[in-house]
């Protein structure tokens, strides 16, 4: 039987999402979508770079003011969003506001630094945290899942330290930076190697080995006339054949290369032709191909480099590390991180599985049937919107398109602050998406509501939160 009654806390004025404004319509592609398309779909793309390793030193914040997959899928167009300039310095996120959807600034009031005196206590209290010498990681996840204010290089460390990337004992980060950071080093070193340069220093090595002594052929650069195996022939198809491995990583850089350029077209930090942009672009790049080579199970994934950008950003933004191959270093591990929590998404062969992405969908409406079985039913029996025609993109993409940059990281803390993991925070949060636009919803048919959906309309992030905080727990005064 549905639930009529909507609760007290949801039906509050300030938190009604109003409808977009005309200036801000939306185009006739976006509106849209084929179920199959949307099934088989995963957007963008994962970039990496290469830098120089500097030494081990990852000061604390000052206090205030402060995988595996084997074929790629495509993915719905990110929706279109206002023009954002991405400070290099990373503490200017009210730069990156504009008007939301709903014409309101409540967002962006979120989202512009130190904004109230609550934002100024916490981050008081984050900074006093890290500079214990052994950091209580459960009061740390607290204050980060309430947002984390933009202090000098809070959000980097804190994120460091929810991804398990730095230990919660301080003496131990130098250790532990200086054993990741020259294996990210080595890892460029050896797979981003060509197989030319592979056939050249097997040769050189064998040479040494037979004599000690390097051949005049080989001084000069020069292969010596020994025997080729079939494994260094270029036109060999084995399995081993490094130049055939050359040739399948080709394809999957060239897919990389294009949905870097893609990456967040609204921020300067990440397009543009500057250098600092093409540095960023470079970096994401090397980190994408990295990883595809080093999990051939999973390789690379459209939609991959909207994973890595927040990361890449937040560290390289940090101003405690003046070394930009460091950030580098440090968003590679953090993303290897990251991404376990969800590999099984971006898996093709366990999409119809218990773990896939179709379970994953279906556990999404089981909560919103849960919580709200009128919404529920007008959207899936009544207009019969699939939720994998937006959930989809919600889910695989971390909600990175849905909202602009700065609400995102703050979705972010959240995401990466709960105990009991990302997924469970994110099926949360996008069922508070659902509800708190419930009578736009309630009142749509299939069109409008597909629209809807598929360009969220901008939202008070900070009551978004809190009603994914209240479905944690269905309690009798969430009776919908």
């Amino acid at each position: 039987m549905a639930k009529n009654h909507v609760p007290d806390w949801l039906n509050n004025s300030l938190w009604s999402s109003r409808s977009p404004s005309p200036q801000q319509s939306l185009t006739p592609a976006e509106t849209s979508i084929d179920s199959e398309d949307m099934t088989r779909s995963k957007n963008s793309a994962v970039k990496s770079s290469v830098s120089a390793e500097s030494p081990v030193n990852l000061p604390v914040p000052m206090p205030p003011p402060a995988v595996i997959r084997a074929e790629t899928r495509p993915v719905p167009p990110p929706r279109p969003k206002a023009e954002i300039v991405g400070p290099l310095n990373g503490n200017n996120s009210s730069n990156c506001c504009s008007d939301g959807e709903n014409g309101s600034s409540a967002s962006c009031t979120t989202t512009s630094g130190i904004s109230s005196t609550e934002d100024i206590s916490r981050q008081a209290q984050l900074s006093q945290e890290l500079s214990r010498k052994i950091i209580n990681l459960g009061e740390v996840r607290r204050l980060a899942s309430q947002g984390i204010p933009d202090g000098p290089g809070l959000r980097a460390i804190v994120w460091k330290l929810l991804l398990g990337y730095l230990p919660t004992d301080k003496a131990l980060w130098p250790t532990e930076l200086a054993k990741k950071r020259p294996q990210y080093k080595q890892f460029k070193e050896e797979l981003l190697m060509n197989p030319s340069e592979i056939a050249r220093r097997l040769e050189k090595s064998a040479s040494l080995e037979n004599d000690g002594t390097e051949t005049d052929i080989e001084g000069k650069g020069l292969l010596s006339r020994s025997k080729v195996t079939q494994e260094e022939h270029p036109l060999s198809l084995g399995k081993s054949s490094i130049w055939n491995q050359f040739f399948q990583d080709t394809e999957i850089i060239e897919q990389i290369d294009r949905d870097v350029k893609r990456t967040h077209p609204d921020l300067h930090f990440f397009s543009g032709d500057t250098p600092s942009a093409k540095s960023n672009q470079d970096a994401l790049r090397i980190i994408l191909i990295i990883f595809a080579k080093l999990n051939p199970g999973i390789r690379y994934v459209q939609g991959m480099n909207e994973i890595l950008a927040p990361l890449f950003y937040v560290f390289r933004n940090d101003p405690n590390e003046e070394d930009p191959a460091m950030a580098e270093a440090d968003t590679f591990f953090c993303f290897v991180e990251l991404l376990s929590g969800f590999r099984d998404n971006f898996c093709q062969q366990l999409d119809n599985s218990v773990v896939g992405i179709r379970s994953t969908i279906t556990r999404l409406s089981q909560l919103l049937k849960e919580h709200d079985e009128e919404l529920w039913r007008h959207l899936e029996v009544t207009t019969n919107v699939n939720p994998q025609f937006y959930a989809f993109r919600w889910i695989t993409l971390l909600l990175t398109q849905e909202f602009n940059f700065p609400d995102c990281l703050l979705v972010w803390d959240t995401l990466l602050s709960d105990p009991e993991g990302p997924q469970e925070t994110l099926l949360r949060i996008c069922c508070a998406m659902l509800i708190i636009v419930r009578r736009r919803l309630l009142a749509g048919d299939f069109t409008s509501n597909l629209k809807l959906l598929q360009n969220y309309p901008s939202p008070n992030i900070s009551h978004l939160l809190y009603v994914a905080n209240k479905l944690r727990v269905k309690s009798p005064g969430l009776n919908f």
